[in-house]
């Protein structure tokens, strides 16, 4: 499966050009201090949505993700959709009292609508992995030849429902998320949207391997031994070695429970050989559309060609009860970027990885 185009805002930019010129950097995007939180927000114009049953914060994020990617181009008829989000339109069903705004599938429907495809459309949710999930039924669609092309993305806004959520759990953090350190206390909520078209063949990146376990261990807490965590990974890996991947994106929430299982799971793969970061301390944790952005933050590094990579940044004072794993500073690598690894858990133990590669 190839990506043959691709786009992300988020509050580091209004495209993947600007979003990764500073998150290369380091530099992370606009916050704004709401009480108890600290959220990641995107603070540029948005398209408009008059038809009543989409106009829907989620979509207009989408829309403009989708606005370089000419999707109008493709056949409608052998053109999917699948779409990631966690809040869809909560928020404001508890204005509107439309029950179309509550509902996971409206940002899918409102693509195949507004764009007048014919082919299958669905949502996925399962938490912050569903992003990848997304990729995962993209390519069983076009493996079963359901579709030539499918586009895929995430999306999702600030919402009252995992602020006071995560609030309620005791892991929102109202200061910068310290993902990994000894002092990390909790998340930064962020929002935006990242769409790609992806096909079975052609010129673009490849989609490598991905990889899909479940912990069966707790609904909000991953299990710290992270044995379906690392099954995940090596799942995505396939004939891919270990020593082959040159970056990983964490998931990295700054979390106690998720940074101590993920460690565990680079650990035992990787040990401390393979750069890795979190990129979640410069955008916030953007929910349902977290592993779309991150994933396309992975295929601008590829495209990019260059030996940076996105430096992990925190405070510098490493858990050291948790396995040491490599974090990545702003040094060049000794030589491009060729293979990136993904990482990404959600609630109820859905663990995902996807393996990219130029």
């Amino acid at each position: 499966m190839k990506i043959i185009k691709y786009n992300a805002i988020c509050n580091l930019g209004s495209d993947i050009n600007e979003v990764f010129a500073k998150a290369v950097e380091g530099i992370a995007g606009k916050f704004e201090q709401r009480d108890f939180a600290r959220l990641g927000v995107v603070d540029f114009l948005l398209p408009e949505i008059q038809e009543k049953d989409y106009n829907l914060r989620c979509n207009r994020l989408l829309l403009k993700a989708l606005e370089p990617l000419n999707i109008d181009k493709f056949d409608r008829a052998r053109t999917a959709i699948v779409t990631a989000t966690s809040n869809s339109g909560v928020d404001e069903y508890e204005i509107s009292g439309n029950p179309k705004h509550y509902q996971i599938g409206n940002s899918s429907e409102f693509l195949y609508r507004r764009y007048g495809f014919k082919n299958f459309y669905t949502s996925t949710s399962t938490a912050c992995s569903s992003g990848i999930k997304a990729f995962a039924i993209a390519r069983e669609l076009l493996e079963s030849e359901i579709a030539d092309n499918v586009i895929v993305a995430g999306c999702d806004s600030i919402s009252k429902v995992p602020v006071y959520g995560f609030h309620a759990l005791e892991v929102l953090n109202n200061i910068p998320s310290n993902p990994f350190s000894k002092n990390r206390k909790g998340i930064n909520i962020g929002e935006g949207a990242a769409a790609f078209v992806v096909t079975k063949d052609g010129e673009g990146i490849e989609v490598a391997g991905i990889g899909e376990t479940t912990d069966f261990y707790h609904s909000t807490t991953p299990d710290p031994e992270a044995v379906e965590p690392e099954r995940a990974i090596r799942l995505a890996l396939g004939k891919i070695k270990p020593e082959e991947i040159d970056y990983i994106n964490l998931h990295g929430t700054g979390t106690i429970a998720n940074d101590l299982m993920e460690a565990r799971a680079i650990y035992n793969v990787f040990k401390d050989s393979v750069p890795a970061s979190s990129t979640k301390p410069l955008t916030g944790h953007c929910l349902g559309a977290a592993a779309s952005i991150e994933t396309a933050l992975c295929c601008k590094l590829l495209e990019s060609g260059g030996n940076k990579v996105y430096p992990h940044i925190y405070d510098g004072v490493y858990d050291d009860t948790l396995p040491k794993i490599k974090l990545a500073d702003k040094t060049p690598l000794s030589k491009p970027v060729k293979t990136c690894l993904c990482t990404s858990f959600g609630f109820g133990g859905t663990n995902c990885a996807i393996v990219l590669r130029k």
